[in-house]
């Protein structure tokens, strides 16, 4: 139905696990409220740091209450108090009557309140069932201190969290010494000459800071609660809370919140909240288990590494036939099998055919990856591990949880256990792969799945395979060029400021800019005034001999520590980067690059584009450097059937310059070199939905002189205005965007009550169809560069994907096949009112293809 459900559904689960792990006799939720508590009138920086809950959270804070209203569940908020204060309270309460007490939290600061027999903190470590249990011994083993010196403790060592710094030099280890040795802050403070000078000179000038953290760290156990202890046990509203799992579409979640609300019938044992278990057998015979699998239309299959999916060593792979039959094939078998003679469903399976690959077994016959179909029907919910998409939707659940990020958690776990955990999600995708194939048939989207995302998979596979080449002295000539630039560099504002400093310290900056040098503050941040790049940029003129070296520093120092050594950090011993692509991150459906990601390697600067000089093809062959011209514009000029801009891309015109001469008025053989920037930043800016305020900060000027272009532009251009609010409109109406391939993009935001996220939904729905239908023919185009490279029997290959551009490594001898073929598949790759336009270079390094 549109509405946002990451953060309820998270706090759901949370709750039925400790429901169903604990038996209680009550339960009690606090929240914390809004207004200032007696901690931020003793300290006004207190969380100051924070930022605001994003608008997506806080409008799930009422279901959440909502939910446990429903279920009966006791909860309390006391303005001016924080949660942790109410749960103090109550729980001190509860211990002085006998009552055993579990505080759940992720707040260390509930460590004071443990307290043998009766008070033990959960500690919520990560995840939705991620917890250890610590009693007194707990503490003191987790800390070095007991529960009671635990807020000196923790005022020595400061919280950044809060915004409370500690003692500098003073981390875990040196206060859990200190209080172990003086008992408290009293006793530490009474013996600060004992220590050695620099601890004894940090301690002497902090020790304010010190005691006043201790203040601030100390929950209070008096806050204004009363509460009856026999009457917290959950009495849920089964009608009510069903109406409610149902309207959130928690099916399975539901059916588990329910049991673990003793509601009878709701079990885990009843039909309708299967669990999935299976006992693997281990294959032994390859070539009689594989004759098994083809027996039947496919096999579902899910498998197990040692670290990251992909990228560490197989443990094995279940494979699940027949009545739930699962086998488990151990690494080293995997290697000895065709996987290529069995049509398979599975979970993650880019990572499982680039292991295969990795040690010479061929791709699999795909016929679905859960993960992408979940992504298809619901781009915008980035949870596709194999357990939550399980709970979202089918009625069963997986014995043996999935870590959050959907790695099989495996730990130390035998290979026997980690076959059944393996063999249970393999079982899950025979759960789903139909119930997403439903749902994104009913979505009109299989036509996309199986013509773009399905054969995308093996294709990105092949190209993490294969990796692309590095020359790794060159990058190491250009680090070590990038750090002596940034030392100069350094040495050079000292100079100029007469002293050391950090440059990558805002506090430092600030006294040197506005103290010191007395320059206009621009905009101010929680912490103080902002030294950002585009506060720097408005300073310039005024102290340019410091600034320019300054900005020219931090881009410097950015490129060493991400590119410098960061991409040599990610060579691997066959000379070449292999990184991960990804198809299931992006709401436009663009793809995405990591470890490293390739595709933020900087190209608008010369010191940027000297990184794409390290990037070599394989000997005997050369590189082949393809994008599209002007792609998204070319989308624009489709999509709203604009007559100017389809005639500028018809007549092979310059279009900057035809667009900048409508929008300004004049004849196009006198269009400036400033008219034609703003022009193509404009067009530019509306492929990524860009209004008067962001125009005018990318051009440098005043909001309302920038609204006068983009009005004038959309004056030149009518249709691309029309387009764009009917595409708002219609994505309002039907809650969501499509592209012409059929791809979905739920836009919850448009019926937002808040105006400023349903203005930045009505920009995401004008770029959507822009940036999606551009995501759809790229997608396009490498499906059938690779099945034209592969059925041509060709060496030349895929190795590298970036925004619009592909690279290829070309065998010397194949230069004057691929290159044509490359150009024809992409151009071909759709069928648009205007010429889908291909630049094509070639090269001995990346640089010198895109010079």
């Amino acid at each position: 139905g549109g509405q946002i459900t990451n953060a309820v559904f998270g706090f759901t689960s949370m709750l039925t696990n400790l429901l169903r792990d604990h038996e209680t006799s009550g339960v009690l939720v606090a929240f914390d409220r809004p207004e200032p508590t007696f901690r931020h009138t003793a300290e006004p920086l207190y969380k100051a740091q924070r930022e605001r809950s994003p608008e997506e959270l806080r409008e799930q804070v009422g279901l959440v209450k909502e939910i446990l209203a429903a279920a009966g569940i006791t909860t309390v908020e006391r303005a001016g108090w924080e949660a942790d204060d109410v749960l103090a309270t109550v729980a001190t309460h509860a211990a002085q009557n006998g009552r055993d007490v579990i505080i759940v939290t992720g707040d260390r600061d509930t460590y004071q309140l443990v307290s043998d027999p009766h008070v033990r903190v959960l500690y919520n470590k990560r995840g939705v069932s991620d917890y250890d249990l610590y009693d007194e011994a707990g503490i003191l083993a987790r800390t070095g201190v007991t529960p009671a010196q635990y807020p000196d403790y923790a005022a020595l060592r400061g919280d950044p969290s809060d915004n409370l710094p500690g003692v500098p030099g003073v981390g875990e280890k040196t206060a859990a010494k200190l209080i172990t040795t003086y008992g408290d802050l009293d006793g530490i403070f009474a013996h600060v000459e004992d220590q050695t000078p620099k601890l004894r000179a940090s301690l002497a000038e902090h020790e304010a800071r010190a005691r006043l953290n201790r203040d601030l760290m100390v929950l209070r156990r008096d806050a204004p609660v009363e509460v009856d202890l026999d009457e917290l046990r959950p009495r849920p509203d089964v009608d009510t809370l069903r109406h409610l799992f149902d309207l959130l579409e928690f099916r399975a979640l539901g059916t588990r919140a329910l049991a673990a609300l003793g509601v009878e019938g709701a079990g885990a044992g009843s039909s309708s909240a299967r669990v999935l278990e299976a006992e693997p057998t281990r294959v032994e015979d390859p070539a009689g288990s594989l004759a098994a699998w083809q027996a039947c239309d496919h096999v579902d299959i899910a498998a197990a590494w040692e670290g990251e999916p992909g990228r560490t060593p197989l443990v094995g792979i279940a494979v699940a036939h027949g009545a739930g039959a699962v086998d488990w094939v151990p690494g080293e078998v995997a290697r000895s099998i065709d996987w290529s003679a069995v049509t398979v469903r599975g979970h993650q399976v880019k990572a499982i055919m680039r292991s295969l690959l990795d040690v010479g077994t061929t791709l699999m016959d795909l016929d679905a990856d859960v993960g992408v179909l979940g992504y298809l029907v619901d781009p915008a919910s980035g949870r596709y591990g194999i357990g939550e998409l399980l709970e979202r939707y089918s009625d069963a659940s997986l014995a043996s949880p999935a870590t959050p990020e959907g790695q099989l958690a495996l730990g130390d776990a035998p290979v026997d256990a980690t076959a059944t955990v393996t063999a249970a999600s393999a079982l899950a995708v025979g759960v789903l792969a139909p119930v997403l194939r439903e749902r994104l048939d009913a979505a009109g989207m299989t036509a996309l799945h199986d013509e773009i995302e399905r054969p995308l998979v093996g294709v990105l596979a092949k190209m993490e395979h294969l990796g692309v080449g590095v020359d790794v002295e060159a990058l190491r000539r250009i680090n070590t060029d990038l750090t002596r630039r940034v030392a100069d560099l350094v040495g050079r504002l000292h100079e100029i400021v007469g002293r050391e400093f950090n440059p990558n310290s805002p506090t430092q900056l600030r006294e040197i800019l506005y103290t010191e040098r007395g320059l206009t503050p621009g905009k101010k941040t929680k912490t103080g005034f902002s030294t950002d790049a585009a506060t720097l940029e408005r300073l310039r003129d005024d102290w340019p001999e410091f600034i320019d070296p300054l900005l020219e520093f931090r881009e410097l120092d950015k490129l060493r520590g991400t590119y410098g050594e960061g991409l040599i950090a990610e060579v691997a011993s066959d000379g070449r980067i292999h990184a991960t692509f990804t198809q299931t991150v992006a709401r436009t459906g663009r793809l995405s690059s990591e470890h490293p990601n390739l595709h933020n390697i900087p190209v608008r600067s010369d010191q940027g584009r000297v990184f794409r000089e390290a990037f070599v093809p394989a000997a005997g062959t050369m590189l082949l450097v393809a994008d599209y011209n002007q792609i998204e514009l070319r989308c624009i000029a489709h999509l709203a059937q604009d007559p100017g801009l389809i005639a500028a891309f018809t007549s092979g015109q310059d279009l900057h310059r035809a667009t900048a001469a409508k929008v300004f008025g004049v004849d196009p053989a006198t269009v400036t070199l400033d008219q034609r920037s703003k022009a193509k930043m404009v067009s530019y800016g509306l492929a990524y939905g860009m209004e008067a305020f962001g125009l005018g900060q990318r051009l440098g000027i005043p909001t309302d002189e920038a609204a006068v272009i983009l009005d004038a532009y959309f004056a030149a251009f009518p249709n691309v205005k029309a387009y764009m609010e009917a595409t708002v409109a219609e994505a309002r109406d039907r809650g969501y965007t499509e592209t012409l391939f059929g791809r979905r993009r739920p836009m919850p935001e448009l019926r937002d009550p808040n105006f400023r996220v349903r203005q930045a939904g009505e920009r995401q729905a004008m770029n959507a169809g822009i940036q999606g239908l551009a995501a759809d023919i790229f997608k396009v185009a490498l499906v059938r560069i690779d099945d034209a490279l592969t059925k041509a029997d060709l060496a030349s290959r895929l190795v590298l994907q970036v925004h619009d551009e592909v690279v290829l490594e070309v065998a010397v001898d194949e230069h004057d096949t691929v290159g044509p073929m490359v150009v024809d598949l992409m151009r071909s790759a759709a069928e648009l009112s205007v010429p889908l336009e291909v630049n094509v270079a070639w090269g001995a390094t990346w640089a010198d293809a895109k010079g």
